[in-house]
């Protein structure tokens, strides 16, 4: 599948287009706020990137996720046409494209859940959220519902029922005709009815070959949400935290464990052969160029993204090293940004991804540990007779590696050097070496 050989670059359209927190109708000022996006598909197709994530952009009440229409595009964005124009522009760019599915709950401006208000028990609507009308309310609407973990703004979907059912799966395909896109992000795909992620999933197979369905889960085994009757990928929240966390604490004890109990050859490894969808950061964490105590760190951190398994996501911004604290509000995390100049770690991300995508090791290879030091981590990805050796330092020092390298030379991915194994090697500080072994 595409998704597996992809990077993803995801973007927030509301906040990158310096949309108004609170939709209080359209902007004569700015009525095709969403057009700004053409002038970055240049800039995200150098990167490297071949897929554009979008984070929900249909007519919500605010910050997206709080729909109220789920075949408009919000008004503070723009029209349907403007968004078209902006996926024709990728599509044409050789890129993927797929949007934020937020099935598992809607806003209170949502047009049903209005219906309800209106018209309570006479409502055709009613049982499509969970509501008992001898309850009420902080709103005061004289009922209580059953909101998104218990934030009342977001009114939950009963997902059984068939009229529910229909109304989103006739939204998907309106997406695909109207837009063309290559797949979906779940929203809180942990929360979603098994019955209806089976029933999504037959749907979008039929849809288009290969559409891709990638969900947001957090904890617990990922094989619940990722198997052949529900979602392709998911959201690999384990490897986010041991990510920064073995960089900040000169640990790298704790990534390598998880990478190998996800991806290892040990039968009780659990994701062996499948692409999870890995980051550094996104809409709803702390930025890395903020997370990171060392911030000579971004590069071996992000070469650690691009070699291990699974599928590489670059949050819009923090290619240029974006700060951004989730003890600031989520604004913070999803901020108006004008396209600046690439910088250094712009081209270090992008030369990453031009060796991934030489690599099938890189891109679909096992793994397997090979040393393991409190500040340096070297690993084997291996597909075929593809072998690729990726080897970080996240120290200020040089550090001088004595380990079996099974080869007597290799070309380094990113750089092209030749690297003679003979006498063990040096890893330079803070850097990140992708050796395919001859």
């Amino acid at each position: 599948m595409w998704f597996d050989d992809a990077v993803i670059y995801q973007i927030y359209p509301l906040g990158l287009c310096g949309a108004p927190l609170k939709n209080e109708g359209p902007d004569p000022e700015h009525p095709h706020r969403i057009l700004r996006l053409l002038d970055w598909v240049d800039h995200i197709k150098d990167l490297g990137a071949t897929c554009v994530l979008f984070n929900p952009l249909f007519e919500s009440d605010a910050h997206g996720y709080d729909t109220r229409d789920y075949n408009r595009v919000d008004c503070r964005l723009g029209t349907n046409q403007d968004f078209k124009q902006v996926c024709d522009a990728l599509h044409a760019a050789g890129l993927k494209v797929m949007l934020d599915g937020v099935f598992n709950h809607v806003g209170r401006g949502f047009w049903a859940f209005q219906d309800v208000k209106a018209n309570r028990h006479g409502s055709r609507y009613k049982d499509w959220f969970h509501i008992s009308f001898d309850g009420n309310n902080e709103f005061g609407d004289g009922f209580w519902y059953e909101g998104w973990e218990g934030c009342n703004d977001l009114v939950k979907l009963n997902l059984q029922n068939p009229e529910v059912k229909n109304y989103l799966f006739d939204a998907v395909r309106g997406w695909v005709r109207e837009y063309g896109i290559d797949g979906l992000r779940l929203d809180v795909a942990y929360c979603l009815d098994l019955g209806f992620l089976a029933e999504l999933r037959a749907l979008t197979d039929g849809l288009k070959p290969e559409f891709a369905l990638m969900g947001e889960t957090l904890h617990g085994d990922y094989n619940r949400w990722m198997n052949d009757r529900a979602c392709h990928s998911v959201t690999n929240y384990e490897c986010y935290k041991g990510l920064y966390s073995s960089f900040n604490s000169g640990n790298m004890h704790e990534i390598a464990y998880s990478l190998n109990r996800q991806f290892g050859s040990e039968p009780w490894c659990l994701y062996t052969g499948k692409h999870l969808l890995n980051f550094v950061d996104n809409h709803d964490v702390t930025r890395i160029a903020t997370i990171l105590a060392d911030k000579n760190c971004l590069r071996p951190i992000y070469g650690l993204l691009f070699g291990m398994p699974g599928t590489p996501a670059v949050y819009y911004g923090s290619e240029w090293g974006v700060q951004g604290d989730k003890k600031d509000g989520d604004p913070a995390l999803r901020p108006e940004i004008a396209l600046p100049e690439h910088n250094a770690l712009t081209e270090w991300i992008a030369a990453l991804a031009g060796a991934r995508s030489a690599s099938p090791a890189l891109r679909n290879g096992s793994y397997r540990n090979v040393m393991v030091q409190p500040k340096q981590l070297i690993f084997e990805r291996r597909c075929g007779d593809d072998r690729v050796l990726v080897a970080l330092n996240a120290d200020s020092e040089t550090y001088h590696a004595d380990f079996n390298a099974e080869a007597g030379r290799a070309v380094d991915l990113i750089t092209g050097d030749v690297h003679d194994f003979g006498g063990g090697s040096d890893l330079p500080p803070y850097s990140c070496m992708f050796w395919k072994t001859e």
